[in-house]
């Protein structure tokens, strides 16, 4: 287990010494997490420090979308009711006028919703991104940035009792370094899920149907 915490990246690092993560209100949850591959990897991680837990879920789950883990995204809060993500505001996410690329933001608000959704979903199931619109109001200037996804225990019920379906997962964005009192940005994130057979018959051509 000690493994993966000698070998954090150096940038997860750097953030755990100088960021003071700040902490949000989930909503009271009564619901026991469901059996999944990822709240299996959380109930091994348990026990570890909240600080070096962070890194180990970020590096780990950093490999299973290595896109996400190239672009520095540090998760800093993994339950079944709560995600939050961050990203520091480094040369590597921004753009030609040196804010978070509007690309960057995409993905941490696409990361917090898709994997609380992923956290609440059974083995059976796989989820897919259906559409998503974001409104930049103000450009991300320096420091950084959080996105915030919360499901109640009415949403996380309704996912597990809907075999096939939908769902606008709330998600906020904070800009942790600005004074302003102007939104930065304004997220729909919009996520579905489908029985895993019916995924695999749509990828070999066949009806739900026919391969059932």
């Amino acid at each position: 287990m000690l493994g993966p915490i000698n070998n954090l990246p150096k940038k997860l690092v750097s953030t755990l010494t100088e960021t003071k993560t700040p902490s949000y209100s989930a909503p009271t949850s009564n619901l026991k997490p469901i059996n999944n591959q990822f709240t299996k990897f959380l109930s091994v991680t348990k026990y570890l420090p909240a600080s070096v837990r962070s890194s180990v879920l970020s590096k780990a789950f950093g490999k299973v979308v290595p896109f996400v883990g190239t672009a520095g995204v540090y998760y800093e809060t993994v339950t079944p009711n709560q995600v939050v993500v961050s990203l520091n505001n480094d040369k590597s996410v921004q753009n030609h006028i040196g804010t978070i690329h509007a690309v960057a933001i995409t993905l941490l608000a696409e990361t917090a919703t898709g994997f609380i959704l992923g956290l609440n979903l059974p083995t059976d199931r796989v989820l897919l991104v259906k559409s998503y619109q974001v409104n930049f109001y103000r450009p991300l200037k320096k420091g950084q940035v959080a996105a915030i996804a919360t499901l109640s225990d009415e949403q996380r019920q309704h996912i597990l009792d809907t075999p096939k379906g939908e769902m606008v997962i709330p998600c906020v964005i904070d800009d942790r370094e600005s004074d302003s009192d102007r939104e930065p940005i304004s997220v729909e994130m919009i996520w579905a899920w489908i029985p895993k057979s019916e995924l695999e018959a749509r990828q070999t051509g066949q009806s739900a149907t026919t391969a059932s």
